[in-house]
């Protein structure tokens, strides 16, 4: 394809997907199936692969483009975001509209309502339709930039359509949030990896704007939602309906709770009216906004330094409660982590009796100083789960003692360690009967010992029978034993047993990766498994030498150590070896290390290359594989979509390669 047919295919295939980005995120109302949709963005990237220098920012490939960054830069905001004054009862928001009407006497009022979203404010900008800026409120006058972050939020278009789209500098508002559902499944995710979880969506939200990798940004499920037009009034827009209607048309997603109010008595009846559905919302909200609807009447009252005059925020009576702590028990989550968790007094809080509330990990205790026989102040929003706001220190009995984190496991008695930097203390015993379950699972994936047919249901039988109590036992399994088990006949039996026994010869890395050793992954457990050679050098491995191993570092080290520092990790080892597990890594063939010296850097997806298979290609022929492009790098390994890498490379002169420019690179003897 020549280049110019490249780029008009190129700018209807963005404007297609921007539509269905639209339907489908903002509507939600899609037009064409998940598999039409991915083949548009597949084209778009092909097309951007073979012209790079077609790649644009607002392209729907560059959502996720952005380098981290360790710094967000300050942003004066074009109008200051403003506070809102308070109300808290229908009496207020009559002295609401009293204020009005002294300060423009004799004017008729009419409102618009929409709920408060209890999220992240934000500043986006957009320039003759672009997106070009995303900004936090900050102090109200300079927030900070998180234009990479913003982009990777489905629901803000990068190209607007419509009038807008014609404004030179336009500024919009908006709250990003994270649905509860959502905000539900990321904290079962991040208890299951045995990471802190959070208290409620408006803290998740708002970490995951402010992440310095917007790839992580990426896999936080945020939403927005857009109220506001900086300078509406200077667009011809007479009232904050037609506002509404100007966002809608250009594509970006306004709250369809938003209602027009004709009488203050409308106002009074929607703000009730909300705060009884506030849990059938799906987000969190802790009010109502009422605004003055015509804008002429807005820039007539003006603002405080604090707040405008023409809105308020009616606030939704805090769901709250007061309790006592009866006891503090430690659990033990499937991969060691231990969480501390008050016992309650039983109370009702929002249609739910609470009777466990968890208290996060021990810096959390510690800062709320929470005691056993405290009475403290516990807050349930929606379908969130319930948290300590504050202990009640006038109502502190007598005599209580500060908690004290356990130095061993609860559940195991095996020792308890805190690794430095983390807010997690976690059990160092593998066999915990606790993690038991979990690890087994893990022993068994495709990317540890890969061992099939041992799924959910075998695992929990193994375990609830006493069949298994660490990993190696699974070793020792006949058919007989597994054809004892639920759901299991002879055939499947064998089956099982045979890809146990199968499993022996997965090789080093994979048994380092599958020990479930913390933060030793597929990654880390090769480039172990190729320095060292076998599990006993490992294991015997200082942490100033496992240190030294390129891609390993400090913090992995430590932990490699605290493992094989522990005797019952070192007994399972011995039972593995003697259960006939291969220890060894495989005597890698010599090839000729043609890029001995040589700095290369992988950007994007390339044709039959895994990321892992053609780092392994690089390392394996003397070369280094880095995470940044920079002066010192020698080539720069381009494949489909390959985001802000490639520009670099272009930028400072370095040598780009695809695929088969590697591959005949490495031949090369």
């Amino acid at each position: 394809m020549q280049r110019a047919d490249a780029a008009q295919r190129i700018a209807e295939l963005r404007e297609q997907i921007h539509h269905h980005d639209y339907r489908y995120y903002v509507e939600a109302r899609p037009e064409v199936s998940d598999a039409e949709y991915d083949r548009l963005m597949r084209e778009l990237r092909e097309l951007e692969a073979a012209f790079p220098d077609l790649v644009t920012d607002d392209s729907p490939t560059q959502r996720v483009g952005g380098a981290p960054t360790d710094l967000f830069r300050p942003v004066e905001h074009r109008v200051a975001m403003l506070s809102l004054d308070n109300a808290t009862s229908a009496d207020d928001l009559r002295e609401f509209e009293a204020r009005l009407g002294r300060a423009l006497p004799g004017t008729r009022f009419t409102y618009v309502c929409e709920p408060k979203i209890d999220g992240l404010g934000v500043a986006l900008l957009y320039e003759r339709g672009r997106f070009v800026r995303g900004a936090t409120r900050g102090d109200g006058r300079v927030g900070e930039d998180i234009t990479g972050n913003l982009r990777t939020i489905r629901s803000i278009p990068m190209v607007l359509r419509g009038a807008l789209a014609a404004v030179p500098d336009l500024e919009v508002r908006g709250e990003v949030f994270m649905p509860r559902a959502e905000f539900a499944r990321l904290n079962r995710q991040l208890e299951d990896a045995g990471e802190a979880t959070f208290a409620n969506p408006r803290n998740a939200a708002a970490g995951a704007v402010r992440q310095k990798d917007p790839a992580v940004t990426a896999r936080r499920p945020l939403d927005i939602f857009l109220y506001h037009v900086s300078r509406a009034d200077a667009l011809g827009f007479a009232s904050y309906r037609e506002t509404l209607a100007a966002l809608r048309e250009a594509g970006l997603r306004t709250n369809p709770r938003a209602e027009p109010c004709a009488t203050l008595d409308a106002v009074v009846a929607y703000c009730e009216a909300l705060e009884r559905a506030r849990d059938e919302l799906g987000y969190d909200a802790d009010g109502v906004v009422v605004k003055a609807d015509a804008l002429e009447h807005q820039r007539r009252l003006g603002s405080t330094t604090h707040h405008p005059r023409w809105a308020i925020a009616f606030k939704f009576a805090a769901r709250q409660a007061t309790t006592v702590v009866q006891a503090i028990e430690v659990n033990v989550g499937k991969t060691g982590a231990l969480t501390p968790v008050a016992k309650l007094e039983p109370v009702e809080l929002a249609g739910v009796v609470i009777r466990n509330v968890s208290l996060h990990n021990e810096d959390e205790v510690r800062r709320k100083d929470v005691r056993v026989g405290d009475t403290v102040l516990i807050e349930r929003a929606g379908d969130v789960i319930p948290y300590v706001v504050q202990v009640v220190a006038a109502k502190r009995p007598p005599g209580t003692e500060p908690f004290r984190f356990p130095a061993h496991c609860p559940a195991c008695g095996g020792r308890a360690l805190r690794p430095e930097g983390e807010a997690y203390w976690r059990c160092s015993n593998s066999a915990c009967p606790a993690q038991l379950k979990e690890r087994l699972r893990h022993f068994g994936s495709r990317g540890a010992m890969d061992i099939e047919h041992l799924g959910e249901g075998a695992v929990e039988q193994l375990v609830d029978k006493g069949l298994v109590h660490d990993v190696a036992d699974l070793y020792t399994l006949g058919v007989d034993t597994v054809a004892g088990l639920e759901r299991f006949a002879e055939k499947s039996a064998a089956n099982l047993v045979a890809a146990i026994a199968a499993s022996r010869a997965r090789g080093l890395a994979r048994l380092l990766n599958a020990l479930g050793i913390r933060l030793v992954g597929e990654r880390v457990a090769q480039l172990l498994a190729a320095r060292f050679g076998s599990l006993e050098r490992i294991a015997a491995a200082s942490e100033a030498e496992l240190a030294e191993a390129h891609g390993v570092g400090p913090e992995i080290a430590r932990s490699v150590v605290a493992f094989f520092a522990d005797a019952t990790n070192r007994r399972l080892v011995d039972r593995l070896r003697a259960a006939g597990v291969v220890t060894q890594a495989p005597e890698a063939p010599r090839v000729p290390q043609v890029l001995a010296g040589r700095t290369l850097v992988l950007t994007g997806t390339l044709p039959t290359l895994s990321r892992e298979a053609a780092r392994e290609l690089i390392e394996r022929h003397g070369g280094r594989v880095a995470a940044s492009v920079s002066r010192k790098t020698d080539y720069v390994v381009v494949g489909e979509a390959p985001g802000s890498k490639a520009e670099d490379a272009r930028r400072l002169g370095v040598t780009m390669l695809d695929e088969a420019g590697l591959l005949a690179l490495v031949r090369q003897a």
